[in-house]
């Protein structure tokens, strides 16, 4: 595994002057840049005893291995795509995906308190298959993606008190994430394939409270109308759930990317990466215009590849987490590539499953197969520190 080189840094600010604008000035209202940034993160000090590499001032734990049986449950291997949902009492839930086969993944949960200690550990889907990434709604539910060709959302409640159930509206597809536009009431999913589309789901009715519902609407298939970035337009699918035809091959005129990872949504932007090609992208909603924010290819020796999950800060810098690359969160912000974190050891590893507690103060994140790159040594990880 390559460490950091301060010269990556150096030649990387000079060299990602659109990104800086970009954030700093075109997409994000005043308000959020006048939020707290990362983009003044220091250098990353020596491995602590948790074999992580962080800046001063930030601290790791340990909050559970793949076989650690908590409160009766046993959390599960390959642990992927997480979220953190607040408590009633103060507390609050990190839930996280199992990326397994034959029918062995879904989605498990774990409980802090008011005080941030684990309390509880307990599924909240089962016997579904490599649930990959996903996304949370408004509504505190958890949407969890099986990577699988004839995959499926499956809704979560993080709390578990209800049944999952299975999503088919949102398509059935080899889905990787899904982030929903709490503007426009949308949703926007992408595909884990090398010629995999970005899609969008409009609800036909909304609830009392004005969530979507998400068994009867339209899945949409995006066309960037001239090259790779520009204009978009979207294009109906007559048949979501891929009963004959796949559902990236039902529009003639849909946009490939090679292959979809995480999405967010930030004030107005969808964000989301292609692995592929090592890209992280932004579509503006209100404009309907795609960009590409990230490109690893344009820099010699590049701090962020194997780009994969996506969160954001507050303050709207994006958090990219790397499938092996060099085994890092990657933070982009205000003009800036910095690593945040980097895990040692890991090198048959991902980190997966990047979310901050409900207050921004803390992170939450998985190695999915630790250091011996087995799916049953996975590790999930807290970063505490002054986000």
């Amino acid at each position: 595994m390559n460490t950091f080189n301060p010269q990556r840094r150096t030649l990387l600010q000079y060299g990602f002057m659109a990104l800086g604008a970009f954030f700093g000035n075109v997409l994000l209202p005043s308000a959020v840049r006048s939020a707290a940034s990362l983009a003044a993160l220091g250098e990353l000090l020596p491995p602590d005893r948790n074999g992580v590499r962080l800046p001063a001032g930030f601290t790791s734990r340990i909050v559970a291995h793949s076989g650690q049986t908590i409160s009766g449950y046993r959390w599960h291997a390959a642990p992927d795509g997480g979220a953190t949902f607040a408590a009633s009492d103060g507390g609050w839930i990190y839930v996280s995906n199992s990326e397994l086969d034959n029918q062995a993944g879904g989605v498990g949960a774990l409980r802090f308190n008011a005080a941030g200690d684990v309390a509880d550990a307990y599924p909240i889907l089962q016997h579904t298959n490599r649930n990959c990434a996903g996304g949370h709604t408004p509504w505190q539910t958890w949407l969890s993606c099986e990577e699988i060709d004839k995959g499926r959302v499956w809704e979560c409640d993080p709390f578990g008190r209800k049944a999952a159930q299975a999503r088919s509206a949102l398509g059935v597809f080899r889905h990787e994430a899904v982030a929903m536009d709490t503007q426009n009431k949308q949703l926007y999913l992408t595909e884990d394939q090398p010629d995999g589309c970005l899609y969008r789901y409009t609800a036909h009715a909304f609830d009392a409270d004005g969530n979507p519902g998400l068994d009867e609407g339209v899945l949409e298939v995006a066309e960037v109308i001239d090259g790779r970035i520009g204009a978009v337009r979207w294009h109906a699918l007559p048949d979501p759930q891929a009963v004959s035809i796949p559902t990236r091959k039902q529009a003639a005129r849909s946009t490939r990317f090679d292959g979809g990872e995480g999405i967010w949504y930030h004030q107005g932007i969808v964000y989301f990466s292609t692995k592929g090609d090592d890209r992280v992208w932004a579509y503006d909603v209100q404009r309907q215009h795609l960009s590409i924010v990230y490109n690893a290819v344009l820099y010699p020796r590049p701090v962020l590849t194997g780009v994969d999950n996506i969160t954001a800060n507050a303050a709207g810098d994006l958090l990219i987490a790397e499938d092996k690359g060099d085994m890092q969160i990657v933070v982009l912000a205000a003009g800036k590539i910095l690593p945040l974190l980097q895990l040692t050891g890991h090198d048959r590893s991902e980190v997966t499953g990047p979310a901050f507690s409900p207050d921004g103060s803390r992170l939450y994140f998985s190695s999915q197969r630790g250091k011996t790159g087995r799916a049953e040594d996975g590790m999930t990880f807290e970063i505490s520190g002054p986000f």
